[in-house]
């Protein structure tokens, strides 16, 4: 059965790229043969640095994706570091090629770890926004959310609001935190409203 992990995150810097290498790791350990997809990728000066990292470290996982080049993994490659809508200028992007893409890629692997551009209310187009992108991708494949959190300050409500579009969409989700950010404050700052608030609590390691 092909399956679809969408990262995505509360914002920009919180983790994303991080995550999909953990989660390719895991995978990999329960004999997955995994695959990672980055469809749009902003502040590409050279090469798509996010999408390149993984996409080796993909290949030492799935000896099939050796083949597979940064065109294939990130479609999409703009140079603004910006939200793609923004980024993208006069150029294109077409839903119906990443669905394409996404097809072709499962000829490689079972597993298709796919990373989003910055948080769920991105806008890709002028009425269209990374979590219709997860939208559309879950109608067509079994897909499953993972949305990163940040532990820094104000990541309640952060993480809160990006729970509530999910729910909205209709999208099945599990949530982890990256603790990274404010490490020595977060058990006494954030911590006691997570444990009083959620049933279960997981951190990405």
């Amino acid at each position: 059965m092909k399956k679809i992990i969408f990262v995505t995150a509360t914002n920009t810097n919180v983790g994303k790229t991080y995550a999909c290498k953990v989660l390719l790791k895991k995978l990999h350990k329960r004999n997955k043969k995994v695959g990672y997809f980055k469809p749009i990728e902003t502040g590409v000066k050279n090469i798509a640095s996010d999408g390149s990292a993984i996409l080796k470290f993909t290949k030492k996982l799935n000896k099939s994706y050796k083949k597979l080049t940064i065109d294939d993994i990130v479609p999409y490659q703009f140079k603004l570091p910006a939200a793609p809508f923004v980024a993208k200028k006069n150029k294109k992007i077409s839903t119906k090629k990443i669905l394409k893409q996404i097809n072709y890629l499962f000829g490689f692997c079972d597993v298709l770890v796919v990373e989003g551009a910055g948080g769920l209310m991105v806008p890709i187009l002028e009425n269209y926004f990374m979590i219709d992108l997860i939208k559309d991708i879950s109608n067509k494949f079994d897909t499953k959310v993972v949305l990163i959190t940040p532990s820094k300050l104000g990541c309640i409500n952060d993480t809160l609001l990006s729970q509530m579009a999910l729910k909205n969409y209709n999208l099945n989700y599990k949530w982890y935190i990256n603790l990274f950010e404010d490490k020595q404050d977060f058990f006494e700052v954030t911590y006691p409203f997570y444990q009083k608030y959620f049933k279960k609590i997981s951190f990405l390691n």
